[in-house]
């Protein structure tokens, strides 16, 4: 028969599936994070998956959620077998937490559809192999997913400054681990995550941190949680009950109310006065004014001004019978659809964004721009 009645730590311990046997590890659970810890590191996974969902939703100007499906504490050999197919990781090292390594996963598919968001295109013409360029922006993009989470993560830790060092990506070979300097029996504390984009389906995204890097930080939480509290309640013991307030003056212009009759009349109205004598005018606001050279989709291209592209100028084209490729010699020649004169096509990625004349420069060919297309046509083309 129970006498005693049960501490909620004991009652959290029991829900977390904790073992009451008599081993010493009461309060704990299998992965050896205490209830305290767990519902600290609960609030980082909504922290990641509300930062990605953010990112998400500005690149693909669609409705995007992201919500995590299960927090676990894995060995590395373990979680290599989560994601189907080739895997996306995205390294850093935590600045502010003792250069602590984090990673993000995401798989091939998610690595390119994030990549086309962030190049401006729709998530939906995505090419058969990831090249350099879709990488790198795949990389930028998961970028600012970490930058996101780390603002709000700082703001757990009163303000402490994190920065991501050491950034790093690659499309992961079979017999990869997330750490690779750590041994494959290494645990991690791992959020599993679902992005589900507007259109485009649903996209897995895993974020990982040593399991003693995790429980580190969700102590350094908790006991700034513990003096904030032991701070405040002195300060509120200390706190004199308030006396009754001095009468205001009432404003020149303007009759006061009635105060004969005792205040608790008036429970809810502090100097109540005669409305008819309140100057009231419509408010003024200085007129918003767009700043020069924020144009359309600006915000997007920012977050890509660093990724390289592929420049090419494009003197004409022409089409061949496979006959005629084949009856080809030295001394050939192709006839194109451009005039003579016409100025030549510029092309970013395969998409016309100017045209221009060809120029020789020292003892090499450039190209004087003499049109640019739109602006806005620029950003679709990109």
């Amino acid at each position: 028969m129970i006498d005693e009645l049960l501490s909620q730590d004991e009652i959290n311990a029991l829900l977390s599936g904790a073992d009451f046997g008599g081993d010493g590890g009461a309060g704990k659970n299998e992965g050896g994070i205490s209830p305290e810890q767990r519902s600290i590191l609960d609030d980082l996974a909504g922290i990641f998956s509300t930062s990605a969902s953010s990112v998400y939703g500005m690149l693909a100007g669609k409705e995007v959620t992201a919500l995590v499906r299960e927090t676990a504490v894995l060995s590395q050999r373990d979680f290599i077998a989560r994601p189907e197919g080739a895997a996306f990781a995205f390294r850093v090292t935590c600045g502010g937490l003792n250069d602590a390594p984090l990673v993000l996963v995401i798989t091939e598919r998610g690595a390119l559809t994030l990549a086309d968001l962030m190049m401006g295109g729709e998530g939906k013409d995505l090419p058969e192999e990831a090249g350099e360029l879709y990488l790198n922006a795949a990389q930028e993009g998961l970028s600012q997913v970490v930058g996101a989470a780390f603002t709000s993560v700082s703001g757990m830790l009163g303000g402490k400054r994190l920065i991501p060092e050491n950034i790093s990506s690659a499309l992961e070979p079979v017999d990869w681990l997330p750490f690779p300097a750590r041994s494959p029996e290494e645990a991690a504390w791992t959020i599993s995550a679902v992005v589900s984009i507007e259109g485009l389906g649903d996209f897995p995204l895993w974020v990982l941190l040593p399991l003693g890097t995790a429980t580190a930080l969700a102590d350094e939480v908790r006991e700034l949680v513990d003096g904030k509290e032991k701070k405040e309640a002195p300060a509120a013991a200390k706190v004199p009950s308030a006396g009754p307030k001095p009468a205001q003056a009432a404003p020149q212009g303007a009759s006061r109310m009635d105060t004969s009759a005792p205040e608790a009349d008036h429970p809810s109205f502090g100097n109540v006065y005669d409305q008819s004598s309140v100057d009231v005018r419509p408010a003024e606001f200085v007129p918003l004014v767009q700043k020069p050279g924020t144009g359309y989709g600006s915000s997007r291209i920012d977050l890509v001004a660093d990724i390289p592209v592929r420049v090419t100028v494009e003197l004409g084209r022409t089409r061949k019978n496979i006959s005629d490729i084949l009856n080809m010699t030295p001394g050939s020649v192709i006839e194109l659809d451009k005039m003579a004169g016409e100025p030549v096509d510029i092309l970013v990625n395969g998409k016309l964004v100017a045209k221009g004349e060809v120029v020789v420069i020292d003892e090499n060919f450039g190209v004087r721009i003499t049109e640019i297309v739109s602006s806005a046509g620029r950003v679709h083309s990109l």
